[in-house]
């Protein structure tokens, strides 16, 4: 059987990992972790995994009423938990789907759900013909006409509940099915879909919620089930609905700069949610224990296809997990619901899986709201937002790509939202911020701040001029003012990049002419990048079903923005996105003392002349993973020093790292020699694998030691065994084939032996090295060609070289060069 996935479990491995790198780190709400919450997926997973039939269906009290449905809402929850055709089990409940015979599956539910889970299987295309014949069944049976035109009914063959012409719940379901297979690459009728988007905006009552059915033109009180069922089936079939003939010119260019879109019923129903929001409870205006599990599952889907981390001041996905996580039977790992269907186990716990790992997925892209508040939940400017699909489109194109988490989202940030709460925490909800704008915009310093945070803590932020023909530069300008408020000491500016840039490279091999892109180095590499080129409109154009009559022109165009768009992400990401419950980081702390804080270890950072500090945070990040496994033992003000400084002594433990080559004075290397003998200890990486560092360190070893050599430190070295702290014996290395510049990065991530080099002096370890990445990646600074440890495992090693400094007895050393 699979197991958890990579993009699940990608960065909460350890219980001490912190900041960017956390995995049972403690989240924000109530100390909620990731740890739990994979826990609590896998119990889950297992106990479905107990339930299933020797035919590999899955029923309710044996039941086969409803077991096309039931089977394929497990399954669904299965493969979005991480499982794969490939699993024996999964195999199996696919083989009873597709043993199914007509009449059946007759059920709207049933067919929906059939839809989705044989869309999330991908099994090779296997199944196009029978999904084609499941939509054209929806197509065909919904209702055309009355006070429930463009919903759906029980069936198809109107068999059960005779008269019965749809519902809110039916309706959703059905166009969730329809949006799967239009995923899968099908096609489906626009005009089904236009029917479903005008029933969703004609049913909305006035408090901006919806209730579960017209009945004989009588509103019911709106429910927070029925509320996130509308605001998903809103952005789906808003996105769904593109017309191509308002997408180009005659002449196959872009149009880019029409009128704003707007969407009042959506945002009213945002609104409804946030005043109502609880996660106990199915909300309203009198909360109902009913269903429960059922409004959450649609709460996950109305969070993650709004793009929305927040419904109000409320992270829908933390309050919800916390719930889960709490209400899950420790006897057996089951769910048991309210209602009909959810009390019963297996539904319960398919819809509680599906909230928590599809809510789980990692968010790839940021899409910055600024302009000026009206209060925090609202800016009251569309700058922000002139190509509204943009990212939404191209982080689905991203998703399941070879290499990359098979599910990924996006969501909006509320800047003013996140410099009122001071939080940085909130930008770094994903590695990759996005602002894009057509008019000006000055942004404030405050957020400059804020962004500055951010981006020394690993982010990237990607700035995209829209409509730059009409704007004379406009936007442009203002990111270029605000990296100016970022960095006044002129640290950073924007310049154009050149061809030698990974970035043309990453993913896919790209003309440097074909774009104007500009960026700004810092460290480990270019955080800040800007485009003069409108990606945002192409972006917002892609479709994975291409639109008839679309000209080859514009199809090629779309096709190389967003193999831009992915080589951005990719060299921003090394496609190692984070999952939401990543602990946050403190603000950054002043480094510059001389004195030592009684009873906490402190370590100085060596300074030199290449590059001593491109990973500003990857020391303080290293100390915060050491509280977290031996408690307060450290301070996490780091001290610089220069090798002659006489405050060297102090410090039992230097730290060093950098990206070019370097010299020290005779003087310098007296010192530092001298405390190397009395019992101190350099701990250094060449970041990114930067071989110009990394001559010059071996140079610096052989003055130091003149009749000593560094030697690779054994494997079976104590410092790589839970003897230290961490059995490290195999981590995961960044490999990068061989450098060509007129082809695309090759990179594989490996299982290796952690390589790690030494001198002993007095027979104990004085100078501990390594000639691959571990700062950049404690910082996740990382990109996807650079040779070193994966940010997990760069923080193992990091604790295990810091305790075996602390604590090493002599000991001999010997190895290979």
């Amino acid at each position: 059987m699979s197991q958890i996935p990579r993009w699940l479990v990608g960065l909460v491995l350890s219980s001490v990992m912190v900041g960017p790198y956390g995995a049972a780190a403690i989240a924000q709400d109530d100390e909620l972790s990731a740890q739990q919450v994979l826990t609590s997926i896998e119990r889950g997973r297992r106990f479905l995994l107990s339930q299933q039939a020797n035919d590999g269906a899955w029923r309710v009290d044996g039941s086969q009423q409803y077991e096309i449905g039931v089977t394929s809402l497990v399954l669904l929850a299965l493969i979005n938990s991480g499982m794969t055709a490939d699993d024996p089990e999964i195999a199996k409940g696919l083989t009873y789907l597709r043993n199914i015979r007509e009449p059946d599956p007759d059920f709207t539910y049933d067919i929906s759900l059939m839809l989705m889970a044989l869309s999330a299987a991908r099994d090779g295309g296997r199944d196009v013909l029978r999904m084609e014949k499941l939509v054209a069944k929806l197509e065909r049976s919904q209702t055309r006409d009355g006070t429930n035109r463009g919903s759906w009914g029980y069936t198809v063959s109107g068999k059960f509940a005779a008269g019965w012409t749809g519902d809110r719940s039916n309706a959703q379901y059905a166009i969730l099915g329809l949006h799967a297979a239009s995923e899968a690459g099908l096609e489906v009728d626009r005009t089904a879909i236009e029917r479903a988007r005008q029933h969703w905006i004609d049913s909305q009552n006035l408090d901006g919620g919806w209730d579960y059915v017209n009945n004989a033109g009588q509103r019911q009180p709106s429910t927070g089930s029925m509320t996130v069922a509308g605001i998903a089936s809103l952005a789906i079939t808003n996105a769904m609905l593109r017309d191509p003939k308002q997408d180009e010119t005659p002449d196959g260019e872009p149009i880019c700069c029409g009128a704003l879109p707007e969407d009042e019923s959506l945002e009213k129903a945002v609104e409804w949610l946030a005043r109502h929001f609880t996660v106990g409870r199915n909300p309203g205006p009198v909360a109902s224990g009913e269903h429960v599990l059922y409004y959450l599952y649609g709460l996950e889907r109305a969070g993650r296809l709004s793009a929305r981390r927040f419904f109000g001041q409320h992270d829908w996905y933390r309050r919800g997990a916390k719930y889960l996580v709490g209400t899950q039977r420790r006897s057996n790992g089951q769910w048991v619901g309210f209602g009909k269907m959810e009390k019963k186990p297996v539904i319960g716990t398919s819809l509680a899986l599906l909230f928590l790992s599809k809510g789980l997925a990692p968010v790839l892209i940021q899409k910055g709201m600024f302009g000026e508040a009206n209060g925090l939940q609202a800016v009251q400017s569309k700058n922000w937002t002139r190509h509204r699909w943009d990212i939404r489109h191209l982080t689905e194109q991203i998703a399941g790509r070879p290499m990359w988490p098979k599910l990924l989202t996006w969501q909006v940030l509320n800047l003013n939202q996140a410099v009122a709460n001071n939080s940085v925490a909130s930008v770094r909800q994903a590695p990759v911020l996005y602002l894009s704008a057509e008019e000006s915009h000055e942004f404030t310093e405050a957020e400059a701040a804020l962004l500055r945070t951010y981006v020394d803590q690993g982010g990237f932020i990607l700035g995209v001029a829209n409509c730059p023909e009409n704007s004379d530069n406009a936007f442009e300008d203002s990111f270029r003012d605000l990296v100016a408020k970022m960095y006044p000491m002129g640290d950073a500016s924007l310049e154009p990049l050149t061809e030698d840039h990974l970035i043309w490279r990453s993913e896919f091999l790209i003309k440097p002419g074909d774009f104007e892109l500009f960026g700004a180095d810092l460290g480990c590499r270019t955080p800040i990048v800007f485009s003069r080129t409108d990606l945002s409109c192409l972006w917002d154009k892609m479709s994975r079903v291409e639109p008839q009559g679309r000209s080859k022109k514009l199809s090629r165009k779309i096709d190389q923005a967003f193999q831009m768009g992915v080589n951005i992400v990719a060299y921003a990401t090394g496609r190692e996105p984070p999952n939401k419950l990543e602990a946050d980081t403190d603000d950054l702390a002043d480094g510059q003392q001389d004195k030592i804080e009684r009873g906490l270890l402190q370590i100085a950072k060596l300074k030199h002349g290449g590059g001593w500090d491109v990973a500003p945070q990857a020391l303080r990040n290293l100390l915060m993973g050491l509280n977290r496994v031996v408690g307060q033992a450290a301070t996490t003000k780091t001290r610089p020093i220069e090798p002659a400084n006489g405050n060297l002594f102090k410090y039992p433990l230097v730290y060093m790292h950098g990206r070019n080559g370097f010299n020290f004075s005779e003087a310098e290397i007296t010192q530092l020699r001298e405390h190397l003998q009395r019992g101190g200890v350099l701990f250094a990486d060449s970041c990114c694998g930067s071989d110009a560092f990394d001559a010059s360190f071996r140079e610096l070893v052989k003055e130091l030691f003149p009749k000593e050599s560094m030697k690779r430190i054994p494997i079976s070295h104590e410092l790589f065994t839970e003897k230290t702290f961490y059995d490290i014996r195999r981590v995961r290395r960044r490999v990068p084939g061989l450098p060509r510049a007129d082809r695309p990065v090759n990179v594989a991530i490996e299982p290796v032996e952690p390589f790690l080099e030494g001198v002993v002096v007095d027979g104990r370890l004085a100078v501990i090295y390594s000639k691959y990445d571990i700062s950049c990646a404690l910082q996740r600074q990382v990109t996807v060609a650079c040779p070193g440890y994966i940010p997990e495992d760069a923080l193992r090693i990091g604790i295990n070289v810091v305790m075996h400094a602390l604590l090493q007895d002599p000991t001999s050393i010997s190895g290979d060069k």
